[in-house]
């Protein structure tokens, strides 16, 4: 069946495993933007445990905007320090020099929107993988469409619904063990060619 999803910033693995196991995806793309969610938002894991990655945006809680419409606080040089937590965090990771330099243009190009930036990261992540990046975007907000597996709740961080993932080998875990759910740039560099197969063993909770 086809699978309703928000487009977010480095999805995180359950996001993935609902786009690898969809008969078809299809992002929403009408709905209002929300703050402290994975739109603009995703973990990494250092040497001090779990890291968050923020893209900041401009946006005001009082007028309700699109979230196709936000943009992104390019004031800030916030890809070169989200690079730099990368380098920190996985470049001893087995595979960090095999996928970086096609993942480079996100971190040296500037972008406009939140949401545009968000489809620039998954087709990249989805070219890595090789893997065919087809999708359809909604016309219209519902709120509780028919014919879909609404998987939309997965963007939220406040009231994360848990998932239960089979380990897999990362950098730190001899220090604060697994760390379950972290962004797919977590899963890619540290297990490579073996990400899709990893993907398709996972069961999701939504």
């Amino acid at each position: 069946m086809t699978t309703l999803l928000h487009p977010v910033f480095f999805p995180n693995v359950a996001h993935f495993v609902a786009m690898i196991k969809a008969d078809g995806i299809v992002f929403e793309v009408c709905d209002n933007y929300q703050k402290q969610t994975y739109r603009n938002r995703t973990s990494i894991y250092g040497a001090n445990g779990k890291i968050d990655l923020n893209v900041p945006v401009v946006y005001s809680q009082k007028n309700r905007q699109l979230y196709k419409d936000v943009q992104i606080f390019n004031t800030e040089n916030w890809q070169s320090q989200h690079l730099k937590s990368l380098e920190s965090a996985y470049r001893t990771s087995p595979f960090f020099e095999f996928y970086i330099d096609d993942l480079m243009p996100l971190f040296t190009s500037e972008a406009k929107t939140i949401m545009d930036y968000n489809f620039k990261c998954l087709e990249l992540i989805f070219e890595c993988l090789q893997l065919p990046f087809k999708y359809e975007t909604t016309v219209s907000f519902e709120l509780e469409p028919e014919g879909v597996i609404d998987a939309r709740s997965l963007v939220n961080c406040r009231k994360e619904i848990p998932q239960s993932m089979i380990p897999y080998a990362q950098v730190f875990d001899d220090k604060h063990g697994f760390l379950s759910n972290l962004s797919i740039l977590d899963l890619l560099f540290n297990e490579g060619p073996n990400t899709e197969l990893y993907l398709q063993s996972q069961n999701l909770n939504l």
